[in-house]
C-alpha cells in the first residue's frame, strides 16, 4: 500500500517534468541522476497540482538547464522548518510537565528565586584573552526578573525545592536581605 502510494507520488512529480526532460540535453543529469528514459515512462498526474514551479532558463549561471531542485528550494524552508518547542506540557508517560534539561545544566536557582548563570564565552578562546578579562568572565551573573520568570516556567517544582549541601559555596547568596524582588 505504502509502496504503491510512493510510486504514484513519484510518477506524478516526474510526469510533470517529462516534456521538459525530453527536450533538454542532459536531462538525466539535471533530474539528480534519473535518466530521461525513466522520466518518459512516468505517467502524468490526473489531478492538477497545487503549485506550479517556475523555470528560469535565461537567468541561470553558465547558461545551464534548470533543475527540479532549483524551482522547489524557495518552498523548502517554509515547509521543513517546524517551530521549536522544547517545553513539554504533558508527557506521554505520566501526563505531567517536563523540565527543560538545558536550563538545569546552564543555570543555578538560588533559594530566594533568583537564577545565576556564567558569562557568555567563559570557556572560549582563553589563549587570546587577558588575565583580567578571564577573571571577569569567571564571575557569575544574576538573571533579570523576566528571565527568572521564564526559567521558573521551564522547570518543575522538583528543581525549585530547597537543598542543603555540605560546604555549599553559594550558601551566603541563597537568602536575600533588604532587597526587593
Amino acid at each position: 500500500m505504502a509502496a504503491a502510494a510512493a510510486r504514484g507520488a513519484v510518477a506524478g512529480i516526474l510526469g510533470r517534468w517529462a516534456p521538459w526532460a525530453a527536450r533538454s540535453p542532459g536531462a538525466g543529469r539535471a533530474l539528480s541522476g534519473l535518466s530521461a528514459r525513466c522520466v518518459r515512462q512516468a505517467r502524468a498526474p490526473a489531478v492538477a497540482p497545487l503549485w506550479k514551479p517556475q523555470l528560469l532558463s535565461g537567468n541561470l549561471p553558465g547558461g545551464g538547464s534548470p533543475s527540479v531542485l532549483s524551482s522547489v528550494t524557495s518552498l523548502l524552508p517554509s515547509i521543513l522548518q517546524q517551530p521549536a518547542r522544547t517545553l513539554t506540557y504533558y508527557s506521554l508517560r505520566n501526563g505531567k510537565r517536563k523540565t527543560v534539561k538545558a536550563v538545569i545544566h546552564r543555570f543555578l536557582r538560588l533559594h530566594n528565586g533568583l537564577w545565576v548563570r556564567r558569562k557568555a564565552g567563559y570557556k572560549k578562546k582563553l589563549w587570546k584573552k587577558s588575565a583580567a578579562q578571564k577573571k571577569r568572565l569567571r564571575e557569575l551573573v544574576l538573571c533579570t526578573r523576566t528571565q527568572c520568570k521564564l526559567l521558573d516556567k521551564m522547570t518543575t517544582s522538583f528543581w525549585k525545592r530547597r537543598n542543603w549541601y555540605v560546604d555549599d559555596p553559594y550558601q551566603k547568596y541563597h537568602d536575600r536581605t533588604n532587597l526587593r524582588v
